[in-house]
């Protein structure tokens, strides 16, 4: 428990320097709201009018699989620091792990939104027709 008093005490600091960054800027800052500042502000331009269409979502999929494919780094690295000592059971962890993510990436690639062969508009696509072509 003494080894992890140097964390502990990092954690706390950095708790507290973000709660005193809080309160430091909630004190001093200005309180005096205008219709000016309360406006919504897009390039200096006031919307006429909400969006005709729905923003796609394909950018947040891919933020996503972004994420996913790093945190597998991450383990990947954290495992290849103990590989000598995990042995053959280390080895055949990080294989289960390592088939699963490349099974979603196919199911992501292929299946799902970033399909090669054809663009469709929907966001599910019917399974037995995409591996029967």
């Amino acid at each position: 428990m003494i080894s992890w008093l140097p964390v502990l005490i990092m954690f706390l600091i950095a708790i507290g320097f973000a709660l005193a960054s809080l309160g430091v800027s909630y004190l001093l800052s200005p309180k005096n709201p205008t219709t000016e500042k309360l406006a919504p502000y897009e390039c200096g331009i006031f919307p006429e009018e909400e969006p005709s269409q729905r923003f796609p979502v394909k950018f947040y999929m891919v933020a996503m699989l972004y994420i996913v494919f790093d945190i597998e780094i991450i383990f990947l690295l954290a495992w290849a620091t103990r590989f000598n000592q995990l042995g053959w059971y280390g080895i055949l962890v990080i294989s289960i792990f390592t088939f699963f993510v490349l099974e979603t990436l196919y199911y992501v690639y292929f299946l799902l939104f970033l399909h090669p062969l054809e663009q469709k508009q929907t966001a599910h696509y019917d399974l037995w027709t995409l591996v029967s072509k």
